[in-house]
């Protein structure tokens, strides 16, 4: 096998691992709701990512972060901590792989965005990648055979959101760099999440701390994995295996709380999975100007 060739590996290795841990932390937020708000979970969650980046933080020092762009970190931090707050409400009150699949509708939703608010150009095939999306999820929903939670649109509206916070970021990106744009989010949703904790704050009993901590380790772990795996390899060559979360909740779900898989769920998410796949083959040939390495 070849160095590169290798390093691809690598990197799916890693985004599968940083899936399972997304899956993993979505399965525990989903244990913990039943006795802890999910106030109390966001803030949790937040805290932890906040406390990994001190000693960066320390290294890098206060010179490091100043900033001009103050609208849209604030714009990212509000939007970004509304989305998690949703999806957590929905995993609380859906089955695991449902409220985890209307999240994977993120990366379609972007150039919908992009379209109306930036005025960018999305070719045909991106397009027809979204439609297919969309079917993917009616599919796995299977509305005609089985009554939806309203709360399903919950989760689409977390979904929206954490497409709007994407697409933030990529203007962001022009001025900031990624280490600013990760402080100013960790600071503001750690500081903001606390606030509703002054009505909302409840004791936790001694057994549930474990699950705490392992639900802010897994969410840092997932995403120090994911962001080393786009370091490794190209969004095209990777990028396809973020879908395997929906798979792992779905697992999990079962385990768990005896969530049933369907036929229609496994059909869907593989719908979904080829839509991903064509979008983000799609994005590179727009970057690349057609050429596409197999």
């Amino acid at each position: 096998m070849d160095t590169p060739q290798r390093t691809v590996v690598i990197a799916s290795a890693l985004v599968l691992g940083a899936e399972l841990c997304f899956a993993g932390v979505s399965a525990l937020v989903k244990y913990l709701s039943t006795d802890l708000p999910s106030e109390q979970l966001v803030f949790f969650r937040n805290l932890m990512a906040f406390v990994v980046l001190l000693p960066w933080l320390w290294r890098k020092g206060p010179s490091a972060f100043k900033t001009k762009a103050w609208r849209f970190h604030l714009t990212r931090g509000l939007a970004g901590l509304a989305a998690m707050y949703l999806f957590f409400y929905a995993i609380a009150n859906l089955p695991l792989a449902q409220a985890t699949l209307v999240l994977l509708l993120s990366p379609f939703i972007i150039p919908i965005i992009g379209r109306i608010w930036l005025k960018e150009r999305v070719l045909t095939q991106t397009w027809i990648a979204i439609f297919i999306g969309f079917i993917g999820v009616f599919v796995f929903l299977n509305p005609a055979q089985t009554t939806l939670s309203p709360i399903v649109l919950v989760a689409f509206a977390a979904a929206c959101l954490a497409a709007f916070t994407k697409t933030l970021i990529r203007q962001m990106s022009a001025t900031e760099s990624s280490s600013k744009i990760v402080f100013y989010f960790s600071t503001l949703a750690t500081v903001l999440s606390a606030i509703p904790l002054l009505w909302r704050g409840e004791s936790i009993a001694n057994e549930h701390w474990l699950a705490i901590l392992a639900m802010g380790g897994l969410a840092v772990a997932g995403q120090l994995g994911m962001t080393k795996a786009f370091s490794l390899a190209p969004a095209a060559r990777v990028g396809v295996f973020t879908y395997s979360s929906v798979i792992f909740a779905a697992l999990m779900g079962y385990w768990f709380w005896q969530e049933p898989i369907t036929l229609s769920m496994i059909l869907g998410a593989g719908i979904i999975t080829v839509a991903g796949y064509l979008a983000i083959r799609t994005r590179r040939k727009a970057v690349t100007g057609g050429k596409v390495g197999s």
